[in-house]
């Protein structure tokens, strides 16, 4: 069985990055989703939807309906202050993880 890298890796990672997008700015989904695709971090925004739900359910982030002068309006998404708190934490860990993991697997050197 050959196991996906990337997507195993996008897995533990897309919540935090979502948050980390929302945390500059509040966002509609498809904006949201053209961020994150063309990053290689989501495949599509049928993908995204589920994550946002969860992120909602966890109290992470919230939602409001803004009206759009290209049309109907619009679901805009944004971090709570309990959302803040999380991506706050996952900074401070991911930097140490991060250089660890990279003094492990890094690339070989002659």
């Amino acid at each position: 069985m050959t196991v996906d890298v990337g997507a195993q890796l996008r897995k533990g990672v897309v919540e935090y990055c979502i948050l980390g997008l929302l945390a500059t700015e509040p966002t509609y989904g498809w904006k949201l989703s053209e961020g994150l695709v063309s990053r290689g971090l989501i495949a599509s925004i049928g993908t995204l939807y589920p994550i946002l739900g969860r992120l909602r359910a966890q109290g992470l982030v919230s939602s409001f309906d803004q009206q759009s002068d290209a049309g109907p309006s619009r679901r805009y998404y944004r971090v709570t202050e309990s959302g803040h708190r999380q991506l706050a934490a996952f900074r401070t860990h991911w930097g140490p993880f991060a250089r660890t993991v990279h003094e492990l697997v890094g690339e070989d050197t002659p």
